[in-house]
């Protein structure tokens, strides 16, 4: 059993956010970070059998920044 499961969160160009688990084959989309939090976590409970499911889902932001020299 693996004690935590990591999402990378970025957000979508046509707006909102998605989430990419890391070495899982989970993805999700929300338009509020409320949502996305709440569909991380119903993806989880799906993709794992009971015994088998992360005690912790850790949300790593990822954000671009682009600057003019």
């Amino acid at each position: 059993m693996q004690t935590e499961i990591l999402f990378t969160v970025e957000e979508a160009p046509e707006g909102g956010y998605v989430a990419r688990a890391l070495g899982q084959g989970i993805f999700v989309q929300a338009d509020t970070l409320p949502e996305l939090r709440e569909q991380v976590r119903d993806a989880v409970s799906c993709h794992f059998e009971s015994g088998d499911k992360p005690r912790l889902i850790r949300l790593h932001f990822v954000r671009d920044e682009v600057l003019a020299a």
